[in-house]
């Protein structure tokens, strides 16, 4: 038996190439050879390819599979895996604020091996890579851990043993292995590289592998040689072993999105098609505005370090004359610039946020999607589920005249009883209606003959069954139910049931059925047609063109009561700032029915033609002024997502279909359920472990949170360093020593540093949780401006009071100046973590969270016990009197309320803070 290799192995490319560019060839010469090896294998027999894998229709045997899977590995291609702790330790290292701050204690211990502030240095250099390696060491075992909670399965066929009959399964895609036979349904993932044997109207989405956005047809046939034995594969950018459109094959990362299909699985992992070329899709991703916004700050921080440090070097050495302190000097103000913990708290931040929103139910498969959750002021969602229970129950089966008819229930129970396709809702309530009244038998009078599965574009389904009672007189009729949505099924219908007689369909009839069905979409009933056909000459293979010629039977009229918190849900919603639009594959009636009774402005509903009816600038005027949309294919709501964020919104999908896997591609925020179809949990960024309004609003609160926390972080340390700079300036200039010796700057900084680290674990105030949040760089620049000389006002005060009420105005008394500035500038820096962390009343109207008020306490007695305590001589310090203190006092009182006067007109001018 000869086995079917999942891999070939991989030449390396000619030498003389850059390390990218022979990477590039060796992926192209591996997708090639993959590409071939699949041409040849759908150009053999189904059973052939059978036979060489070692497998049957039935399936392998479970310990076969175990076995396979212990020798091919678990079906995963190339991706991004956390690297080991020692690289990660390593790269917590390579930032470029670290980096500042070991080229400064190189300099320094250059010019002076036992300076203390080498020590204080590599004390700051150890404590920013150590914190920022264990938050990123943990937020990605909590990214696994999330992720484990949304999983990913596939239906297989497995035999209890070697003479057993194959039984469908569920397991996860990473324990398909080589000769599986899996079952394909509209919604699923292709989990494997697979030879189909059987397929029925099998669309496939290949826009991951093809970019092509339309799905492409894949042969059609019951027979087990399914394809043209030695046909080529569709030829794509004139490559011929380019397999992606060969009629037999299903690949790996594409998607079903109609019709039903068994194939047996050839290849798995990264001896793929998609596992060729995964190579080239792993590695860094692109930057989101979070990510650009941060390494914006951070890299204006340091353009503006290396502007203003010289400038303090030249004129600490101009008025001072010692050039050697004066640069020592200039290297400490330079470490008092570097906002070494930025990448820590960012890190910190987004692990928190995502644990944290994890404990509400809602799991972030990425963690930057937390900011965008944060910034999303209009939410586009389908009603199912959402705004109504999710809890189909089948109210009424009625005839074209609205009167309650057993027959019609009895065709729809047929028709979902013997469909194998996606079984949605309406289905199960058909069924559960049936099983619950034991009004219907199917087994003994009919079997299945053949399926017509549902795709989104006919809006219906078709079962063909054999009437078994006729089979004793010879005799063979089939049966073609078809059930959908009303306008689709009765364009097709020739005649309708009234009592059991058959009568055609007159145009005044059919207008009487359609105002049937209306009526009960007013009730906010959503409407199922029900039609058959029989089939005097029956045959082995059905198509879509035999929904034909049908006859109306009559209506399934279903309820989905509104949920009794959604209307609450949606005025939460608005209270945070978030447009709901509400995008359904419903009918218009009732769509407007139960928007309205949860409390929606409703307005005109835009029906899915009038979409198709518009430009894309159209559109746009048409999405803003409009609240509900209905009766929506895919690529329309893909459109209306795209028109509101041309618009200039950060638009936020929340879907759970396989019709809203490309909406949720292209929403800033694709946020999907844990029980959705598998297209739908891969496409979107969050999923919620619970489909409920409630449960996304509190997950955007901590997206604010999470957002506002990092922006408070920035502004505070960009402030700070803003106006200690302009301090030193006027320090330097004007007092003939130096203000604060190079050591003292270096403890204050690390004291600062330290008490910021409790950052991420801040509360924000419940108005800035109201609005949506995006990054701001302009306004960081001008926060930074307006608030940080505030300080510096201060630093002076405390000069001329030192200066004049002290007598610390000689090189004499230096140390009782140093000392009481340390004091007054570290006090100020930790009080303004409390000032700026909220627009009100720091301490009165809104207090900091417990861990924040610790850290600053702890940093306040810090700064008051050094100049008393043992390391005061070592540090340059010595003990301030005690009538230094109520100055402080005034100083510091003064500071806080003239920080706060401007605050109140930052926000009235600006219409912001944080």
């Amino acid at each position: 038996m000869t086995m079917i290799t999942p891999r070939t192995p991989q030449k390396l490319a000619p030498p003389g190439r850059t390390r990218r560019e022979r990477k590039a060839a060796e992926l192209e010469a591996g997708t090639r050879r993959t590409g071939q090896r699949l041409a040849e294998l759908s150009a053999r027999p189904a059973a052939q390819v059978l036979q060489e894998l070692g497998a049957t229709r039935d399936g392998l045997s479970r310990r076969e599979a175990q076995h396979r899977l212990e020798r091919h590995g678990p079906n995963v291609v190339a991706r991004e895996h956390a690297p080991h702790w020692c690289v990660q330790l390593a790269k917590a290292y390579w930032n470029p604020f670290i980096l500042v701050l070991v080229f400064l204690a190189g300099i320094m211990y250059w010019q002076d091996p036992a300076d203390p502030g080498v020590v204080i240095l590599s004390v700051m250099v150890g404590i920013s890579g150590l914190l920022r390696f264990w938050q990123e060491y943990r937020s990605g075992r909590a990214a696994d851990a999330l992720k484990q909670l949304v999983t990913t399965t596939c239906a297989v066929q497995r035999r209890a043993g070697a003479a057993a009959a194959g039984t469908p399964v569920e397991i996860p895609m990473d324990q398909v292995v080589p000769g599986d036979v899996v079952r394909l349904a509209a919604g699923d993932l292709v989990p494997a590289d697979l030879r189909l044997i059987t397929a029925k109207d099998l669309m496939v989405s290949q826009a991951a592998l093809s970019g092509e956005s339309l799905p492409v047809a894949k042969a059609d046939s019951r027979t087990e040689d399914l394809g043209r034995p030695g046909a080529p594969p569709a030829e794509r950018g004139g490559d011929t072993t380019d397999p992606v459109e060969a009629g037999n094959l299903a690949l790996m990362g594409t998607s079903v999105t109609s019709g039903t299909a068994t194939g047996v699985v050839v290849a798995t992992g990264a001896g793929t098609y998609f596992g060729s070329m995964a190579g080239s899709l792993v590695g860094e991703r692109p930057q989101t505005n979070f990510d650009n916004g941060v390494r914006k700050v951070s890299f204006l921080l340091i353009r503006f370090m290396l502007v203003m440090v010289p400038v303090v070097f030249a004129v600490n050495g101009i008025t001072k004359g010692d050039w050697d302190e004066a640069f020592l000097f200039a290297v400490a103000v330079a470490v008092g610039l570097t906002p070494e913990m930025l990448p820590m708290v960012v890190s910190a931040n987004l692990a928190r946020g995502a644990v944290a929103m994890s404990r509400k139910k809602v799991v972030v498969k990425r963690l930057n999607a937390i900011q965008n959750l944060g910034a999303m002021d209009v939410l586009c969602t389908d009603k199912t589920g959402t705004l109504t229970e999710d809890r189909i129950v089948l109210d009424r089966h009625l005839d074209v005249h609205g009167r309650e008819d057993t027959e019609v229930l009895e065709y729809g129970y047929l028709n979902a009883h013997f469909q194998t396709g996606l079984r949605n809702l309406m289905d199960r309530a058909v069924i559960d209606r049936v099983n619950e009244a034991e009004e219907v038998v199917v087994d003994a009078r009919f079997s299945m003959v053949d399926e017509i599965p549902f795709d989104f574009a006919r809006r219906r389904m078709s079962v063909v069954l054999n009437r078994n009672s006729l089979v004793g007189e010879g005799r063979a009729e089939h049966v073609m139910i078809t059930k959908g949505a009303v306008e689709e099924v009765l364009g097709l219908c020739t005649h309708l049931t009234d009592r059991g007689e058959r009568i055609e369909l007159t145009e005044a009839l059919r207008a009487g059925a359609a105002a049937t069905a209306q009526d009960q979409n007013r009730q906010g009933m959503r409407v199922l047609a029900v039609a058959t056909r029989t089939i005097d000459t029956p045959r082995d293979s059905y198509t879509v063109a035999d929904e034909d010629g049908l006859t109306l039977v009559g209506f399934l009229a279903f309820l989905d009561p509104p949920k009794a918190d959604a209307a609450a849900a949606l005025r939460g919603m608005a209270d945070k700032g978030i447009a709901v639009k509400v995008i359904t594959g419903d009918n218009e009636l009732v769509a407007a029915r139960v928007c309205a009774d949860v409390g929606l402005d409703v307005g005109h509903v835009v029906p899915g033609t009038e979409i198709d009816a518009v430009d894309d600038a159209q559109l746009c005027e048409l999405a803003a002024r409009t609240t509900v949309f209905a009766k929506v294919n895919p690529v329309q709501k893909a459109r209306v997502v795209r028109a509101l964020q041309a618009d200039g919104h950060t638009v936020g999908f929340l879907g759970d279909g396989i019709n809203d896997a490309a909406a949720l591609r292209d929403a800033d925020v694709g946020i999907s359920v844990d029980t959705a179809v598998d297209i739908a949990k891969e496409s979107a960024d969050i999923i919620l472990l619970e489909k409920d309004l409630t449960v996304l609003e509190q997950g955007v609160v901590q997206g604010r949170t999470t957002f506002g926390n990092t922006i408070k972080y920035i502004k505070m340390t960009a402030s700070s360093n803003f106006g200690n700079v302009f301090s030193v300036l006027v320090a330097s200039a004007f007092i003939p020593f130096q203000p604060m010796l190079a050591i003292m700057l270096l403890v204050q900084n690390l004291v600062y540093d330290i008490a910021q680290l409790a950052t991420p674990w801040d509360r924000m105030d419940e108005e800035y949780l109201r609005r949506p949040r995006n990054w701001d760089a302009r306004g960081i620049g001008r926060f930074m401006v307006v608030i940080g000389p505030i300080s510096s006002v201060f630093d002076i005060a405390m000069f001329v009071i030192m200066w004049n009420v002290f007598g610390a105005n000689s090189e004499a008394h230096q140390a009782l100046f140093q000392s009481g500035w340390f004091i007054e500038g570290l006090l100020s820096q930790t009080l303004v973590v409390h000032m700026i962390r909220t627009r009100k009343i720091p301490f009165v109207q809104s207090r900091a969270s417990w861990p924040v008020m610790v850290a600053t306490v702890l940093a306040v007695l810090t700064g008051l016990f050094l100049p008393f305590s043992p390391l005061a001589s070592a540090l340059g310090f010595v003990p301030v009197p005690m009538s230094y203190f109520p100055w402080l006092v005034g100083v510091l009182l003064a500071y806080c309320t003239l920080t706060q006067l401007v605050k109140t007109w930052y926000v009235r001018r600006f219409g912001t803070w944080l």
